[in-house]
């Protein structure tokens, strides 16, 4: 389904389309809408993403939400903790939330990680400096790594 969304004198307008046909339209008050409030949150993440990638950000500030199992979670807020431009081991990770044997499932619950680049999953390597998975490509990790590398070497 597609949506637009544009301005009009009696609130936000939203028009639905599906298969070559008009599905709904919906008008919205002048207060802020949840619609209004996510397109608002969309578009900082992008800004923010942009900005990583021109080498004018390190870190993200945005709302984050995680899905995923109980471990999967402490693994992802691990991530979070891992600095712009440094590494850890997946076992240093599973070290780190008390599961000091769970390095193959700290290597799962990354590649099921549905925040990447903002929960950084590619700044974890294996033992030994091995790259490692990364769901995205490793060609896509080894890229997302020599990025910050680059921009740390401008301190």
């Amino acid at each position: 389904m597609n949506k637009l969304v544009f301005d009009s004198p009696i609130g936000k307008i939203a028009v639905f389309a599906e298969n070559g046909f008009i599905t709904r339209v919906e008008i919205k008050t002048k207060e802020k809408t949840d619609e209004e409030i996510t397109e608002k949150l969309l578009f900082e993440a992008e800004k923010q993403l942009s900005e990583y990638f021109d080498g004018k950000r390190r870190a993200f500030e945005l709302p984050l939400k995680f899905s995923g199992t109980e471990f999967q979670k402490s693994v992802w807020n691990e991530l979070e903790k891992i600095p712009f431009g440094k590494t850890k081991t997946y076992g240093e990770i599973a070290a780190a939330i008390g599961k000091p044997k769970a390095a193959r499932a700290v290597g799962g619950a990354c590649n099921k990680n549905p925040l990447a680049i903002i929960v950084p999953c590619h700044r974890v390597i294996g033992g030994g400096g091995k790259l490692g998975g990364f769901a995205c490509g490793t060609d896509t990790k080894e890229w997302l790594l020599s990025h910050e590398a680059d921009d740390k070497k401008g301190e």
